[in-house]
């Protein structure tokens, strides 16, 4: 299997960057693209309100990093109020054996 190259990564990054893309397509979109993936962590707090999970593209020779921010939902304080997630970036890395 070929790694991923800059052009690959960058064009990566350009569908997962989309304003339409959630964590779950993101999630669907990188298991597709890859069937040796490995999750490194799922939304890991690094600060406050930010959420990160990061996959390995073993295949392909690359790290994903995706970054959710929490927003403020309005709402009732008698009533439960969904989580507020959203994804706000998006780190596509090569991985040290990837040379391309």
């Amino acid at each position: 299997m070929a790694y991923l190259n800059k052009e690959d990564r960058d064009k990566l990054l350009e569908e997962l960057t989309d304003p339409d893309m959630t964590l779950n397509k993101a999630k669907r979109k990188l298991r597709w693209l890859d069937d040796k993936i490995k999750l490194r962590f799922y939304r890991n707090v690094q600060r406050n309100d930010e959420w990160v999970t990061r996959y390995e593209l073993v295949g392909k020779g690359a790290v994903v990093t995706l970054i959710e921010e929490h927003f403020n939902v309005e709402g009732s304080p008698d009533t439960r109020v969904p989580n507020g997630l959203e994804l706000s970036r998006v780190i596509v890395e090569p991985t040290p054996d990837n040379r391309t």
